[in-house]
């Protein structure tokens, strides 16, 4: 089912839990109750030094935790590493799309497994990765020298049929793979930026406002930087939330 509302996704990219903490602690009481609560991205990095307690730490601060780790290993590993996932608390994680549909198929059954086995009122959610920043490289073999757009377009399809929730993706892509996936084929979308001259450039290339990703159709923003390295965070998360709120009262 869509999401009625458009989620804020804080990526926690630290090097250590504590600096993590710190910044989630600040961001608890972002939002007031009547509004969904943010959701703390915990990426490679964070998860590789902390381990699943980071997740659970988060989770007993009231967060969900987008665990974005990006499994490409073969269809039985892949299973084993879903299922952790999803036993360590996760309330969304991903695979990358490109790893083919038994490696997905059994990603999704290996979710509702662990869910299941859990007694999960809710399944987590299951995202697949399409291309990447880093994959744009016309050269690459995944791109065949085609356009990233279309790739795109063929991953998300793909992994509808396989059975995920969703797929990663640019806000450039969100309103086309809706018009292909359906309204409820969730879209999350990286690379979120406030206009801001000063700022200095980064790994993101592909970026877009947040009035523009909601616009596209972006059930989830994940933001960053922005939020992380500003001179205060709380400020800068309830901007951002402000500004998708008042485009999604346009639409």
């Amino acid at each position: 089912m869509a999401l009625r509302t458009p989620q804020l996704v804080v990526a926690l990219d630290f090097k250590t839990g504590s600096e993590a903490l710190d910044l989630a602690g600040q961001l608890r009481w972002v939002t007031p109750k009547k509004h969904p609560r943010l959701w703390m991205k915990v990426g490679l990095e964070l998860f590789v030094a902390e381990g699943p307690s980071i997740v659970r730490k988060l989770k007993r601060m009231g967060f969900r935790v987008f665990v974005d780790l990006k499994f490409l290993d073969i269809p039985n590993t892949v299973r084993g590493a879903v299922r952790s996932a999803v036993r360590s608390g996760a309330d969304m994680l991903n695979i990358h799309a490109c790893g083919g549909a038994d490696m997905a198929r059994v990603a999704v059954a290996a979710r509702d497994e662990a869910a299941t086995e859990m007694g999960l009122a809710a399944k987590p959610l299951l995202l697949a990765v399409t291309v990447l920043t880093s994959m744009m490289d016309p050269a690459l073999p995944l791109l065949n020298g085609r356009e990233p757009a279309a790739v795109v377009l063929e991953l998300a399809q793909a992994s509808r049929i396989a059975g995920l929730d969703g797929v990663v993706c640019s806000g450039q892509e969100a309103a086309g793979i809706k018009a292909a996936c359906g309204q409820d084929f969730l879209c999350l979308t990286p690379g979120i930026r406030v206009p801001d001259p000063q700022a200095p450039a980064d790994d993101q290339r592909r970026v877009m406002t947040p009035e523009a990703a909601v616009a596209a159709g972006s059930d989830f923003l994940v933001v960053g930087r922005p939020i992380t390295r500003a001179p205060d965070p709380i400020s800068a998360a309830r901007d951002i939330l402000q500004r998708m709120g008042r485009r999604m009262a346009k639409i």
